[in-house]
């Protein structure tokens, strides 16, 4: 039997509700100090709010793993108190403790010997789920991780890509359906493309679940593409500094922070700013079918015009150096795809770089509210620096 389910299976088991609610946990003076006197982690007194992703991040060996394992015990603390939804965990079983909390690791942890469907499935059944239930439970968390339970779930690990296993990992760390995940470098094995899709596709899985997740990494560009409150740890520890993304890269608090988050922070920051309505460009709005000759007036000295199909949705830009000469705007425009509202300014300015136009539509419920252009980018990113 496999040394991990032999230590899941040693303790009465406690009671696994569907919709498991997502706990806060909060650390009051955590610190582990090893046999030799080396400080593996400071007193830390860290809050992580119920239902959000934080991120720990810093160099290696600066105490952010080791602050992880502590909050299920895999390392026991050496001092301080690890309250749980108000509950001490440093005082229960562990291994109670563990069937409360999902964990996913940097390579995954699969077993080589078990389908996909048998590890999703290991702790339901160590719980003494019934064969239906476990079955239904299985087959909605592969669809929902983008595994077909068809094709994949009596797969084998090493049958499966880097980043098929790790999604069959996330899977089985929410199989019980635990109110928190931790999750130590998930996706740092996989290569950047499918890394960024495997990022894409937990944030749209947080959105549903919304677990109180504690994730692990050592890129600054993950902790603030994916954290909602991110800690900047340093060796022995020590939290330089713990604030949303936006804040961290608009106002570091420690010479440490800045240097950590690098130099183009600026530019990081477009990732976790908002298109703001107010700060956009205006421009003139002209249909497809429209002769250029008839449309020329409607410029009067601005930049371009926002091109509208037959539908009276945005698809295109006309800039006023092309709305001379015989024909209509549908011959002379440059076409754009509209960016929402609720988009990046990171997402924006990607679409302007790569189209061929100078502003980009943005759109609300399809209604075009303005334009996005380089220097509304900079205007936003600097008010929002500002505002803090």
């Amino acid at each position: 039997m496999d040394a991990t389910a032999e230590t899941v299976r040693s303790a009465a088991p406690p009671q696994v509700d569907a919709g498991t609610a997502a706990p806060e946990i909060r650390l009051e003076g955590v610190g582990k100090v090893y046999a030799d006197g080396t400080v593996g982690v400071a007193e830390l007194d860290l809050t992580f709010a119920a239902g959000e992703l934080t991120v720990l991040v810093g160099p290696s060996g600066c105490g952010k793993t080791t602050t992880m394992k502590m909050v299920n015990r895999i390392i026991e603390p050496t001092s301080g108190r690890i309250l749980l939804d108000g509950e001490d965990v440093t005082r229960v079983d562990p291994d109670r403790l563990r069937r409360r909390i999902g964990y996913v690791i940097q390579n995954v942890g699969l077993f080589p010997h078990r389908t996909v469907r048998a590890n999703v499935a290991t702790v339901p059944k160590l719980l003494g789920w019934d064969r239906r239930r476990i079955r239904a439970r299985v087959d909605e968390l592969l669809t929902t991780v983008g595994l077909d339970p068809a094709v994949h779930g009596d797969r084998y690990p090493a049958q499966l890509s880097g980043g098929q296993r790790q999604r069959a990992g996330v899977a089985r760390a929410l199989a019980a359906d635990p109110g928190v995940l931790l999750m130590d470098e998930p996706f740092s094995a996989v290569d950047p493309v499918v890394r960024e899709r495997l990022q894409d596709e937990f944030l749209r899985l947080q959105a549903e679940v919304r677990k109180t997740i504690v994730f692990v990494t050592h890129d600054i560009e993950e902790a603030v593409r994916l954290g909602d409150r991110i800690a900047v740890m340093s060796a022995g520890g020590r939290v330089e500094q713990f604030a949303p993304p936006a804040e961290l890269l608009g106002r570091p608090a420690t010479p440490f922070v800045a240097d950590f988050v690098g130099a183009d922070r600026g530019l990081k920051r477009l990732a976790v700013t908002s298109i703001d309505p107010a700060g956009l460009a205006p421009a003139p709005v002209v249909a497809q079918h429209q002769s250029l000759e008839e449309v020329r007036g409607q410029l009067s000295g601005a930049a371009g015009a926002v091109v509208l199909d037959a539908g009276g949705r945005p698809c295109g830009w006309l800039p006023a150096d092309r709305a001379g000469g015989p024909g209509t705007v549908a011959v002379a425009m440059r076409p754009v795809e509209p960016v929402p509202v609720t988009a990046t300014l990171k997402d924006g300015l990607s679409l302007l770089l790569r189209s061929d136009v100078d502003a980009v539509p943005v759109v609300d419920g399809g209604r075009c509210v303005g334009v996005l252009t380089a220097g509304t980018v900079h205007t936003t990113l600097r008010r929002s620096i500002s505002a803090g």
